[in-house]
């Protein structure tokens, strides 16, 4: 029972973590009215490695994709 008191704040607190990253990249998504492999390699991507292409760089620097290079 002690374990989980614990272990129910912190699953909790991931899964906020977790969905807070993903509602950004759907934001993107609808924002732009464009999957998400228009700017991202297949792949898992992490934070430190968000596996972008050339379209997802510019993306990043810019925040448009007006000018971007063709896939």
């Amino acid at each position: 029972m002690k374990r989980m008191r614990l272990l129910l704040p912190a699953l909790a607190a991931a899964v906020t973590f977790l969905a807070a990253n993903a509602l950004a990249t759907v934001e993107m998504s609808k924002k732009e009215k464009k999957p998400c492999t228009t700017c991202h390699e297949k792949g898992k991507p992490t934070k430190e490695n968000p596996l972008l292409n050339e379209i997802g760089k510019y993306y990043k620097q810019k925040g448009t994709l007006e000018g971007a290079p063709k896939k």
